[in-house]
C-alpha cells in the first residue's frame, strides 16, 4: 500500500529532478547546526523529463551518476519528490487509538472514495496530523496518493545510478520544510508573517503563499526563464548553454544595456503582481509581508530591487544555506549562487532529520 513519504532512513541525499537538471544536496547535522556536505547541479538533455514526468529513466540515471561524481556525495540513500499536481491530498478523520495495521486498513477503505484510479495502480501513504478539532476522540489524517508509475519511474532512475529511493515526498512539503530555514531571515515574527514564495523555473513559475510555515495558496504560471534564454540566444547568436551561463554570470555581450534583461525583469514583476492579485481576490488577505524569489534566475542583477520597489513589499532571494556550515569540499561561493534553485533538494535532504 505504502509508497509516498517513506520512513526515516538515516542520511539521505535530497534529489530534485526537474525539466532541465538534476539537483543534489547532502546535509549533516553537527551539534545543533546543519552542514552542507556535498551538492551538485547537472543539466539534463532535452526531453528526458517532460511536463514533470520522467520520460527517459536511463538518461536521468546517467545524469545522476555525473552529479554524484561531481558532488563527491557518500550516501547512497535518497529522497525524491513528485509534483503536487500529480498527487491527491485529503485530510480525513479516523477514530483515535488505532494501531498501524488498523489505521492502514481504514485508510484503504477511505481512499477508495477519493481516488479515481484502481487502488492497485496507486501509491498511498498517510500521516496522522493530531487530534481533530471538530470531533472528540478522532484524529485528522493526511492522505496522499498518486499513480504508482510516478513513484516507480523515480525509483528506477535512482537505481540506475546505484541509489535507493528511501523517501518519495511531495514537492510542496519539501518547500515548506526548506522555508522553515529561511523564515527567521524574513521577519521579526516569522510565525505570523504571510510570505509569497515565487519560484521561477525554466518554463513554469510556481507561486506559494505561506502562513505559519504552511502553504495556504498555490498557483502555477506559464512563465519562466526560458523566455529570457531564448531571447538572449536570438539577440546575441549564443547557444542555449552559452546564453544560460552569460545570464548567470552577468556577462552578456556589451553588458546588454537593459535591452533584453530589462523587459524580462518587468515581465517578472507583472507576473508576480498578477499572482498576488489573484490571491487577494479570495478576500481573506489583502497583502503579503514579504516576497521570496527562488529558482535559477532569482539572483538576476537588479531583479529583487525592482520587485521590491514596484510592489512595495520586502523582497529577498531564497538562501536556505545562509545559517549552515559548509564542508571544505563544497565551493561556498558557487553554493550561494545556486541556492535559490535548491529549495526542493534542500527540503528533501532535511528528511534525514525527521
Amino acid at each position: 500500500m505504502l509508497g509516498l513519504f517513506g520512513k526515516k532512513a538515516g542520511s539521505l541525499l535530497g534529489i530534485d529532478i526537474s525539466a532541465t537538471s538534476v539537483k543534489l544536496i547532502e546535509l549533516r547535522r553537527v551539534a545543533s547546526r546543519y552542514r552542507v556536505e556535498a551538492y551538485a547541479i547537472e543539466p539534463l538533455p532535452a526531453n528526458a523529463v517532460v511536463e514533470r514526468n520522467i520520460a527517459d529513466p536511463e538518461v536521468v540515471g546517467q545524469t545522476l551518476v555525473r552529479a554524484l561524481a561531481k558532488a563527491g556525495a557518500t550516501s547512497r540513500s535518497a529522497a525524491v519528490a513528485v509534483a503536487g499536481s500529480a498527487v491527491i491530498i485529503k485530510i480525513i478523520e479516523l477514530p483515535g487509538g488505532l494501531c498501524d495495521d488498523e489505521m492502514e486498513a481504514r485508510i484503504r477503505v477511505e481512499a477508495d472514495q477519493y481516488i479515481p484510479y484502481p487502488l492497485e495502480e496507486v501509491a498511498i501513504d498517510f500521516a496522522v496530523q493530531g487530534q481533530s478539532l471538530r470531533h472528540q476522540g478522532r484524529v485528522d489524517v493526511l492522505l496522499a496518493a498518486c499513480r504508482k508509475e510516478a513513484v516507480e519511474v523515480r525509483e528506477a532512475a535512482l537505481a540506475l545510478a546505484g541509489l535507493a529511493a528511501r523517501v518519495v515526498d511531495v514537492e510542496a512539503y519539501a518547500v515548506e520544510r526548506c522555508f522553515a530555514l529561511i523564515a527567521p531571515q524574513l521577519a521579526d515574527d516569522p510565525g505570523s508573517a504571510i510570505c509569497a514564495l515565487i519560484d521561477i523555473g525554466v518554463t513554469m513559475t510556481t507561486v506559494n503563499i505561506l502562513s505559519s510555515g504552511s502553504i495556504i495558496h498555490a498557483r502555477e504560471l506559464l512563465f519562466g526563464a526560458r523566455q529570457l534564454t531564448d531571447e538572449v540566444q536570438r539577440r546575441y547568436g549564443l547557444s542555449a548553454a552559452e546564453a544560460g551561463l552569460a545570464i548567470k554570470q552577468g556577462s552578456l555581450p556589451g553588458g546588454d544595456s537593459g535591452d533584453v534583461l530589462g523587459p524580462f525583469k518587468e515581465a517578472v514583476v507583472e507576473q508576480v503582481a498578477r499572482a498576488l492579485q489573484f490571491f487577494f481576490a479570495g478576500g481573506q488577505f489583502h497583502k503579503v509581508d514579504c516576497i521570496l524569489l527562488a529558482g535559477g534566475i532569482a539572483s538576476l542583477n537588479g531583479l529583487v530591487d525592482l520587485v521590491q520597489e514596484r510592489l512595495a513589499t520586502a523582497t529577498v532571494v531564497a538562501n536556505p544555506f545562509a545559517d549552515m556550515a559548509v564542508s571544505s569540499k563544497v565551493d561556498a561561493a558557487a553554493l550561494v549562487s545556486d541556492a535559490p534553485a535548491l529549495m526542493i533538494a534542500c527540503g528533501l535532504a532535511l528528511r534525514s532529520f525527521d
